[in-house]
C-alpha cells in the first residue's frame, strides 16, 4: 500500500521528479546493473509511486522467470546473474520509499532473490550479523577459492550491500574475501531494526566491521573500499591498526559536500534526531594507512579543491587518480577503479 503520510508522500514525489528531470540520476543505477535500455523505456512513465511499483516489479519478475528457466536448463552461472538482476530491480523499487511497509516488503523480495542467486554461486557466500550498541547490523561475505586478501566494502549511506553486488563479484574474482555490511541508517539494518545513523554510531560500526573481518580471516591483508560517504568512512577507518590500505572514491568531505534537496529530505528519515552529520571529521590524520583517492572532475557534490585539500593532508603512500569526464562516484570507471584498487592494495 502506498504511504498515506503526507510528509512521506511529498518526499516520494520529489524523488520521482528528480528521476524524471535529471538524466544524471540514473548513472548510479546503470553503473550498478540496471539496463540502460530499460531506463530509456520507462523513465518518462515513472510519474507516480504506483507506476514505479508496477514497472519495476514487472522488470524484476521478468528476470526472475528467466532465472528459473535457466536454472532448469542447468545453466547455473546465467541463472545466478538473472536472479541478482531481479534482486537489483527490487532494490531500486524499495529505494523510492524512505521508510514504511512498502520499503520493508520490497526489500524482503530483493533479499529473497539475492539468496537464490547466492545458492548458485561458485564462491561461498555467507550472511553475518554484528551488534552495534544493541542493534543488529546485517552483512554478507563472499569467499573465493583462492584468498589473497580482504576487501571491506563501505557503501554510500543511501545504498545497500545488495545494490553494490558487482563490487563483491569483481573483487572476489581478483582473490579477495569481500565483507559488506549495512550500517546504521542503511539497507537491511535500517529496514529490519530502524537503527539510525549518527557519526558516533558509524565510528563504532566501522571499528566493529574491521575487527570482525580481521578475526574471521586472520593473516590476510585487510583493505577498505568506499564511495561517497562510504569513501569518507574508508579514510577514517584506515587509522584502525588492522587496516593496511584504504581506497576512497569521491569521498564526501564534511565541509564541502553539497547534496541535492531531495536527498537531504530523504536523509531525515535515517538520521537520528541528535545527528548534525554522519560524516567523519577527517581533521586528524595521525596513524592513517596509505590511501588511494579517485575523483571525477565533473563531480557537482565534491569539488576539485575539496579533493586537493584533502589529498595534501593525507600521510605518505597516498595516490590520486582523476577522471576528467566522470561525476560523483566515477560511475562509469568503477570496474577499472576496482581493478586498480585490488592491485594496489596487495602491492608493496
Amino acid at each position: 500500500m502506498i504511504p498515506d503520510d503526507p510528509t512521506v508522500k511529498g518526499t516520494i514525489q520529489k524523488t520521482l521528479m528528480t528521476c524524471l528531470l535529471f538524466e544524471g540520476f540514473w548513472d548510479r543505477w546503470i553503473a550498478h546493473g540496471i539496463r540502460r535500455e530499460d531506463v530509456a523505456g520507462f523513465q518518462r512513465r515513472l510519474t507516480s509511486a504506483e507506476a514505479w511499483n508496477g514497472i519495476l516489479q514487472k522488470c524484476a519478475e521478468d528476470f526472475a522467470k528467466q532465472a528459473i528457466f535457466l536454472q532448469a536448463q542447468q545453466d547455473r552461472k546465467e541463472a545466478e546473474e538473472h536472479f541478482r538482476m531481479a534482486g537489483l530491480y527490487y532494490n531500486l523499487l524499495q529505494w523510492l520509499y524512505p521508510t514504511g511497509d512498502e520499503k520493508r516488503k520490497w526489500f524482503a523480495r530483493c533479499k529473497e532473490l539475492f539468496q537464490r542467486a547466492d545458492r548458485l554461486s561458485e564462491d561461498q557466500i555467507l550472511e553475518a550479523v554484528i551488534d552495534v550498541d544493541g542493534n543488529d547490523c546485517f552483512g554478507r561475505i563472499r569467499v573465493p577459492e583462492r584468498k589473497k586478501g580482504i576487501m571491506v566494502i563501505v557503501n554510500p549511506i543511501d545504498s545497500s550491500k545488495e545494490e553494490l553486488f558487482t563490487y563483491e563479484t569483481d573483487f572476489a574474482k581478483l582473490g579477495f574475501v569481500t565483507i559488506s555490511f549495512d550500517g546504521p541508517g542503511q539497507g537491511e539494518t535500517y529496514v529490519r531494526t530502524s537503527f539510525k545513523a549518527t557519526r558516533l554510531h558509524w565510528e563504532k560500526f566501522m571499528n566493529q566491521v574491521i575487527d570482525y573481518a580481521s578475526n574471521q580471516y586472520p593473516g590476510l591483508p585487510l583493505a577498505l573500499f568506499g564511495t561517497s560517504s562510504g569513501g569518507a568512512w574508508a579514510i577514517e577507518g584506515s587509522a584502525h591498526p588492522k587496516v593496511s590500505k584504504a581506497i576512497s572514491v569521491s569521498p564526501a568531505c564534511a565541509s564541502g559536500v553539497r547534496m541535492p534537496d531531495y536527498f537531504m529530505e530523504r536523509m531525515a528519515y535515517i538520521l537520528d534526531d541528535s545527528a548534525q552529520s554522519l560524516l567523519p571529521k577527517l581533521d586528524n590524520f595521525d596513524n592513517f594507512s596509505p590511501i588511494f583517492l579517485f575523483h571525477g572532475n565533473k563531480d557537482v557534490m565534491v569539488k576539485d579543491t575539496d579533493i586537493y585539500e584533502l589529498y595534501q593532508k593525507l600521510p605518505g603512500g597516498k595516490q590520486l587518480i582523476e577522471y576528467e569526464n566522470e561525476g560523483h562516484c566515477c560511475n562509469f570507471k568503477l570496474r577499472e577503479i576496482r581493478k586498480i584498487s585490488a592491485e594496489w592494495s596487495l602491492g608493496g
